[in-house]
């Protein structure tokens, strides 16, 4: 089986994403990477130690939940978080695509357009990846993660533009992750310095059914 490989902007988004999915590509025998473009150094620091620098002990989480996810390694690309601007489209671009020429997944995995919160990071991200998708040989499908309109109603928007989930006739796939639904948790709470989240996205989880969904672009169907 060929390679999946997900791409974010910042540690947490794997596991707050599709990391259920993730896990279970894991399980079946594939080899899965990620790329994390961000050290999510601008983020909240939850922890009661702050001696270290943010986006160290944020590179050092997401190792962590990606060790209980089963991924196989994980690619930093170094940016600032909240710096994804159109200066460094194809910079970051050049750098995800000799990755993926590296690895030679078969599917890549990354939010959907809107970015799933509205997030500018997640957004410039998503059009990235969608640019990559398009220039690369061997990926076959790019796996968007999306929200629901169910799943989006049980969430308090915390951006100015909080995107609307997506209608079900609008979804490609939807992924039960009850088998490997604790593994998810398990991997959310490495994200200790971001506390605050798990609390409130893990809440909002527990009401939902146990699943991820997807919008799916297939190689030569758009």
């Amino acid at each position: 089986m060929k390679p999946v490989l997900g791409i974010f902007a910042h540690p947490d988004d794997e596991v707050f994403g599709p990391g259920g999915t993730l896990a279970k590509f894991a399980k079946e025998g594939r080899d899965v990477y990620l790329i994390c473009v961000t050290d999510g150094d601008a983020g909240e620091n939850g922890l009661d130690k702050k001696e270290r620098a943010l986006g160290e002990i944020r590179r050092e989480e997401l190792q962590e939940s990606a060790e209980v996810l089963g991924i196989r390694k994980v690619f930093f690309l170094g940016y600032k978080d909240g710096s994804l601007s159109n200066n460094l489209y194809h910079e970051i671009a050049d750098k995800i695509q000799k990755i993926v020429e590296e690895i030679k997944p078969e599917i890549i995995m990354t939010m959907e357009p809107r970015g799933v919160s509205g997030h500018l990071d997640h957004i410039a991200v998503s059009m990235i990846t969608s640019f990559v998708f398009e220039k690369v040989k061997d990926a076959s499908e790019l796996w968007y993660y999306a929200m629901t309109e169910e799943s989006r109603s049980v969430q308090d928007p915390y951006f100015i533009y909080f995107p609307p989930g997506y209608k079900k006739s609008e979804i490609s796939k939807t992924v039960s992750i009850d088998e490997v639904f604790d593994q998810k948790v398990q991997a959310m709470h490495k994200h200790q310095s971001q506390k605050s989240d798990i609390d409130k996205i893990l809440g909002k989880f527990l009401k939902l059914p146990k699943e991820e969904n997807f919008i799916i672009l297939t190689r030569g169907k758009r």
